[in-house]
């Protein structure tokens, strides 16, 4: 089995499981783990999996942000509820801003009924979404694709988002600690930041899992955002913290 091939293989085996072990991943791919520790040592220096001790990980950590794919696995039915909301906060007519998250993502399938609408968002799946809907003026940022993020960043992204101006913009995080959002990757909290420089009201969709985490940039304090949306009850006395920050936060029920 060729290199490439089998590290696409350890990827995907990664999406379903989350993490694995060196032994498991030569037994299962019948090569040394000496080959193994290799493939991991690559896939590692191009992000997309981190190495733990025994094993490699995709899940998320202060240091590292999931792989696009894995993070569209994760609370799935949460993350539905929370862009069917949220599409309340549009109009027809309005120019609206989508982030590369997947769960700020999740909206594009919803706008069908809003248009016409001019969409702006460096995600991929919402651009493809998108592409030649019927009332859509969409505007795709330019800049380098990533991967791991299934989205447009960098220079030419930034220089877009400073040039243009939106009605509202809808944003997720990868991180909620106290009264403030965090992200891993400096890129995308640069991306975001200018996302809601941009618009004149902004949301924030998280769900509630990403509530206790911490990463290592500073992305923004929560009480930026005119509401943040999730899907389940917080932690007893976060509430009243959040309320006391200036937070509005907004409870999506089943």
């Amino acid at each position: 089995m060729k290199s490439d091939i089998r590290r696409q293989g350890i990827m995907e085996f990664l999406m379903d499981a989350g993490q694995a072990g060196v032994d498991d991943l030569a037994l299962r791919f019948g090569v040394s783990k000496m080959t193994v520790h290799r493939d991991l040592d690559e896939l590692e220096e191009s992000g997309f999996l981190r190495k733990v001790r025994g094993g490699a990980s995709i899940q998320p950590s202060s240091l590292f942000e999931s792989d696009f794919r894995y993070r569209q696995k994760q609370a799935t039915e949460e993350k539905q509820r929370l862009a069917a909301a949220a599409v309340a906060m549009i109009e027809p007519g309005q120019t609206v801003i989508i982030d590369d998250g997947s769960t700020a993502g999740g909206i594009a399938r919803h706008l069908a009924d809003l248009r016409p609408l001019t969409v702006i968002s460096n995600n991929l799946a919402v651009i493809q979404d998108l592409a030649g809907a019927g009332g859509i003026n969409l505007i795709a940022l330019g800049g380098q694709y990533s991967k791991k993020f299934h989205g447009f960043f960098g220079l030419l992204a930034e220089a877009s988002l400073k040039s243009l101006r939106a009605d509202v913009a809808f944003l997720s995080s990868s991180a909620i600690h106290g009264a403030s959002a965090f992200h891993q990757d400096q890129e995308v909290v640069l991306a975001k930041r200018l996302m809601m420089a941009a618009a004149t009201r902004k949301y924030l969709l998280v769900d509630h899992g990403k509530f206790g985490r911490t990463a290592l940039h500073f992305l923004t304090d929560l009480k930026a955002f005119d509401t943040v949306f999730t899907g389940r009850e917080l932690e007893p006395g976060l509430y009243e913290a959040l309320d006391a920050a200036g937070v509005s936060v907004a409870l999506v029920g089943n």
